[in-house]
């Protein structure tokens, strides 16, 4: 399908918005994700958001795996167009933060196709093939060994079928393989994994990670908070958690602009490139229903991160959170 056809479908949906309320994006969603679960719950049974809906806690893990079942094979394509490419921008400037050391342990939460952690993987490569060379220790250094056990980077998801699609692509960019070597034929260095597991409880040890990331997947959880508390745990003392995330737009004009894109335009794009409306509409309520970037700040120090804070990109669009175990 060419762009020109799909941004053409894009600006027909923006016309249509201009006369109808975004309110109409609730009932929308009830005709289309939410037919699996029943509305008519206990009323006395716990609940939580999934988009603008509350449905049972116990509901949501599924609903989000249905979701990310369907979106897998086209989600890096969609990324790409639902924010013209910018999300790479944004992916890079979080690993740019990272500060990859020789040895590390990194874990990417809810990274299934591998989009951070093979960038986090290359500068991690390239920072202990130097080391190796000698070139963080003086003299020639070429012979000399290493000081550090080879590094890890670590893709934990949920969702079997996201993880499916980053192996797919690991193996096509040559990233797999515990026994690769070098053109020395010394052992390739940091080694990339993939791991099936919840955020909220990680099949990890306590203190084994130097580095925690999530892009795009904390707004996912059933329960944020304790995906915060048990990547705490998972962190080593002086360890580093960052979450990039969608997050919430301030200034005029752009929120405004930027509720019109979301709310018709994505869904639109979503039906168009990956024949699933309801999906992607579902992702732009999560991030509506997300807490608000002080709001996000809190959680992290009530669950004991210290030295946390916050960095705005694109006006708010998204927000890189982070926060030290210290």
């Amino acid at each position: 399908m060419s762009a020109a056809r799909i941004f053409r479908a894009a600006g027909r949906s923006i016309e249509r918005a201009a006369r109808a309320a975004t309110a109409s994006s609730s009932s929308s969603l009830a005709r289309g994700v939410s037919s699996s679960s029943s509305a008519d719950a206990d009323e006395d049974a716990p609940t939580t958001s999934f988009g603008f809906r509350d449905v049972r806690v116990e509901e949501k893990q599924g609903l989000v795996r249905d979701v990310f079942e369907k979106v897998a094979p086209s989600y890096d394509l969609m990324n790409d167009f639902m924010s013209a490419g910018v999300h790479r921008l944004w992916k890079d400037y979080l690993v740019d933060k990272v500060g990859v050391f020789p040895g590390m342990t990194h874990l990417d939460v809810a990274g299934g196709t591998g989009d951070v952690a093979f960038r986090v993987l290359r500068e991690l490569r390239r920072a202990e093939e130097k080391a190796r060379r000698g070139g963080g220790g003086g003299g020639g250094g070429g012979g000399r060994a290493r000081d550090f056990d080879p590094g890890r980077v670590i893709v934990s998801d949920i969702n079997p079928a996201m993880l499916a699609e980053g192996r797919k692509r690991a193996r096509g960019r040559g990233l797999m393989g515990l026994n690769a070597v070098d053109a020395k034929g010394d052992a390739l260095l940091a080694k990339l994994e993939f791991v099936e597991g919840n955020a909220e409880s990680l099949p990890f040890e306590d203190a084994s990670v130097d580095v925690y990331t999530i892009a795009f997947g904390l707004r996912n959880v059933t329960n944020a908070k304790a995906a915060l508390r048990d990547a705490l745990r998972l962190l080593k003392p002086g360890g580093r958690f960052m979450c990039l995330e969608f997050s919430h737009v301030t200034q005029e004009p752009l929120r405004s602009m930027y509720d019109l894109y979301s709310f018709n335009v994505i869904p639109a794009l979503g039906e168009l490139v990956a024949k699933d409306e309801a999906s992607y509409r579902y992702l732009v309520e999560s991030i509506r229903k997300f807490p608000k970037q002080r709001e996000l700040e809190d959680m992290m120090r009530d669950v004991g991160f210290k030295s946390v804070s916050h960095d705005n990109l694109t006006g708010g669009v998204v927000a890189i959170h982070e926060g030290f175990k210290l």
